[in-house]
């Protein structure tokens, strides 16, 4: 297994493998106080890192190893990926995919991403419909999501959170609320993002265009066929968001 050093041009983890499980763990414990032998040996069995053994079955690190474990600690501290994840940004580095040179200490490959964002996108499960679980007053939705009174007014007033019959609100407005919450942190308000409503109908009016022929035909068939396209289409438009959004990122922060 090629190491992360051996990637970016280091020393590979075959030789000067020097280093007890113990040296490794007084190594790593100053940046990951909670790191214990066992969490080590833990990733290894997982095949994150494959050190040396002796004759006698002692195990014994490189300095390539020891990049290989911080990387993959980094990530789970500081992006809380899985180790499934981690373990294919590996593999792509091990690869090539990543470019001769790139740090091992970088949180995050660049060129392993996107690749990242698919595997983690919804799926066109997560976009099939079901039936309100919630029925909220407008009180209860506010204390839900943490938006004041002034704010929810606008939310409604660009169409983003709509009231249902009655004037409850349902599992959506709560959905919808949570998220707009959490960006008003960073200062952004309904008008900021009527452009997300506008793109949202836009990509919807597109996907009534594509399965249009075959939702007009009768029988049950043809409707469970349209509406397992516009599922598979709605997961694809997230995933290109997100792609497009994470390559327009790399400009704002500097990132290759």
């Amino acid at each position: 297994m090629t190491s992360l050093s051996a990637a970016a041009g280091g020393t590979s983890p075959n030789q000067s493998a020097t280093l007890t499980i113990g040296d490794v763990l007084a190594s790593l414990k100053v940046d990951f106080p909670d790191l214990t032998i066992s969490k080590i040996r833990f990733l290894e069995s997982e095949g994150l890192v494959q050190p040396q053994r002796t004759p006698s079955g002692y195990r014994k690190f490189a300095a390539g190893d020891v990049a290989r474990l911080r990387y993959v600690l980094s990530q789970q501290r500081d992006h809380y990926l899985p180790l499934r994840v981690i373990k294919e940004q590996l593999d792509a580095i091990d690869r090539g995919l990543v470019p001769p040179g790139t740090s091992t200490d970088s949180p995050r490959p660049a060129h392993v991403a996107l690749a990242t964002i698919a595997d983690n996108a919804p799926t066109a499960d997560h976009f099939r419909a079901a039936p309100a679980a919630i029925r909220m007053s407008r009180e209860e939705l506010l204390n839900a999501a943490g938006l004041r009174s002034e704010q929810l007014r606008e939310l409604e007033q660009f169409g983003l959170i709509k009231s249902q019959p009655g004037g409850h609100y349902d599992d959506d407005a709560l959905a919808v609320a949570k998220i707009v919450a959490d960006l008003a942190h960073f200062g952004l308000e309904g008008r900021h993002l009527r452009a997300f409503r506008t793109a949202a109908e836009r990509e919807v009016g597109l996907f009534a265009q594509v399965v249009g022929p075959t939702g007009r035909q009768r029988g049950g068939e043809a409707k469970a066929r349209a509406e397992e396209t516009v599922r598979e289409l709605a997961a694809l438009s997230v995933r290109l968001h997100a792609a497009l959004v994470q390559i327009g990122l790399r400009e704002v922060t500097g990132g290759s």
